[in-house]
């Protein structure tokens, strides 16, 4: 049952110590509060990652050529290395475990796109059809390019949303010309960038075999990016060593030379970080249990004092018939009641911190840092545990004095 004249005993203790009690309590409150701040800060860094993962497959490797750097069976070093349409061909039929394949040709950073009396500076981007299976573009009308559209050097082009707005306003694209460079294209398609800094972006997309053609890119590939299916780590990073074997034989350079092709395996960097961010919620919990736990010294210290303060006081209870448990009791409320309060107040304040950011701050590095409530109420419940026992040991040794012994203390 509720004991009124108990609880008024200890709020009037904790009247009589104010400092003391702010004291105890703000380091069990910082405890939490500082646990929760980083396990929401250490959320918000990981799910930024898996959104920039997110944006393409986790399974993608992704082949850029670049100059050698040393000489190799008669071939001179500071030789440019060229991707061709041959060597996606060749890799696609030499390579077991290739599920998506796709070349890149680069255009123009820079080009001025009209339709009617408009213009606007675009990027293009000349890419495979299975392009769409790698670099996520999430289409929000029409539809992006097929292997028909490329087999037959279609003009026909996927705009962004901005790209849409400069150049339609607020009019129907689908099925209308605009010019890119001076040449007709027919937009097919709408999308919206997962990117949060290409949301602003003007791009355009438009099949690699017609880039090639109308911009005379001869048969000149950029970069070439595949996908590995459902292979595993170990599997992925086999494709991924066979790839660079194959394009270091196929132009005859030194397999070793790092600066003749530059490469990314996307599932190799993302369990990279995988395991770093495994590391970092140890590193959090370690830091926030240490906090914690110098909270919850604090509380028996303070405890320990309490019962010292209240020697005498505890032997009048006992001489007239007070029992163990009730002394015992009485200095748990105390305890419990302290740690509660101020751990539910930093839990509570840790919370609102995270929703502010969360609401506030806008980067592609730091996104909705959140603590699990329940984890946080897991943390909670244990200082308040942790407070009862801090508090059950002075307690029970209080419990332990005589009634003769606490009225002769000074």
């Amino acid at each position: 049952m509720f004991d009124i004249d108990k609880w008024q005993e200890i709020f009037a203790t904790i009247s009589k110590n104010k400092l003391r009690t702010f004291l105890t309590g703000f380091s069990v409150a910082w405890g939490i509060f500082m646990l929760i701040l980083l396990l929401g800060s250490g959320k918000g860094m990981e799910n930024s990652v898996h959104i920039q993962f997110d944006k393409r497959a986790k399974n993608a490797i992704f082949l850029y050529p670049g100059q050698t750097s040393k000489a190799y069976k008669g071939n001179k070093t500071g030789r440019q290395i060229q991707y061709t349409n041959e060597d996606l061909d060749y890799i696609k039929e030499s390579t077991k475990g290739i599920e998506f394949s796709s070349g890149r040709y680069y255009i123009s950073n820079n080009a001025i796109v009209a339709y009617k009396k408009e213009f606007a500076a675009m990027d293009l981007r000349a890419v495979h059809p299975e392009f769409i299976k790698i670099e996520k573009v999430d289409m929000t009308s029409g539809r992006f390019f097929n292997t028909f559209d490329l087999q037959q050097f279609n003009k026909v082009a996927v705009i962004s949303k901005k790209a849409k707005e400069s150049l339609f306003k607020n009019g129907e694209a689908l099925g209308n010309y605009i010019t890119v460079s001076g040449v007709p294209f027919q937009v097919i398609g709408v999308y919206i960038p997962d990117n949060e800094r290409e949301r602003d972006a003007k791009t355009l997309y438009m099949p690699i075999s017609t880039a090639q053609r109308v911009f005379s890119g001869f048969n000149i590939l950029h970069n070439i990016s595949v996908t590995t299916g459902n292979a595993t780590e170990e599997q992925s990073k086999a494709i991924h060593e066979r790839l660079k074997n194959i394009m270091a034989k196929r132009h005859h350079y030194d397999p070793s030379d790092t600066q003749a092709m530059f490469s990314y395996s996307a599932l190799e960097e993302y369990i990279q970080l995988l395991s770093l961010f495994a590391g970092i919620r140890l590193f959090i919990w370690i830091i926030g249990f240490g906090t914690i736990i110098a909270g919850i010294v604090g509380v028996s210290n303070i405890m320990v004092v309490v019962v010292r303060e209240r020697t005498k006081e505890i032997g009048i209870r006992k001489a007239i018939g007070a029992t163990p448990w009730s002394i015992i009791s009485m200095i748990l409320q105390e305890s419990i009641f302290i740690t509660s309060l101020a751990g539910y107040i930093g839990m509570v304040l840790g919370i609102g911190i995270l929703e502010i950011v969360a609401k506030n701050v806008r980067t592609q590095f730091f996104v909705n840092p959140e603590a699990d409530l329940s984890v946080a109420i897991s943390a909670t419940v244990l200082l308040i545990l942790a407070g009862a026992v801090a508090g059950f040991i002075p307690a029970r040794k209080a419990a332990a004095i005589k009634p003769i012994e606490a009225l002769r203390d000074e």
